[in-house]
């Protein structure tokens, strides 16, 4: 991870934006680094990410955390995939770039490795 990412206090000391169309997910600051192993699909369109079929899936661990999704900029959902959601770009709809279980309400997690920064 590049250590200009994260400020002092932690969170996310450049924006995050979309790594397909560059759409801004989140503003400076907004975000806190922490670390949890994820499985996520590779990345595609939603409408493929809604079918449930999911051949390719990888593990993250570095992730964008926020707690409340008035935080976001842009974002989109998938339809509940057992109990999560996966969080994707609101423009271009390509994802996962995150995820977001239904039973942790308050939790949503921006992999870092799926975004970039600005």
């Amino acid at each position: 991870m590049d250590e200009t990412l994260v400020s002092a206090d932690g969170k996310n000391s450049r924006a995050v934006l979309c790594q397909c169309c560059g759409c801004r997910v989140l503003s400076a600051g907004m975000a806190t680094l922490t670390k949890r192993e994820l499985l996520l699909p590779s990345m595609m369109k939603k409408s493929s990410l809604a079918e449930g079929s999911h051949p390719d899936c990888e593990v993250l661990v570095e992730h964008w955390l926020v707690h409340d999704i008035f935080t976001f900029e842009n974002v989109g959902f998938t339809k509940d995939v057992g109990s999560v959601k996966f969080l994707v770009c609101a423009d271009c709809e390509v994802g996962p770039i995150g995820w977001h279980s239904l039973e942790e309400k308050s939790n949503f997690y921006v992999a870092l490795e799926r975004v970039r920064h600005e």
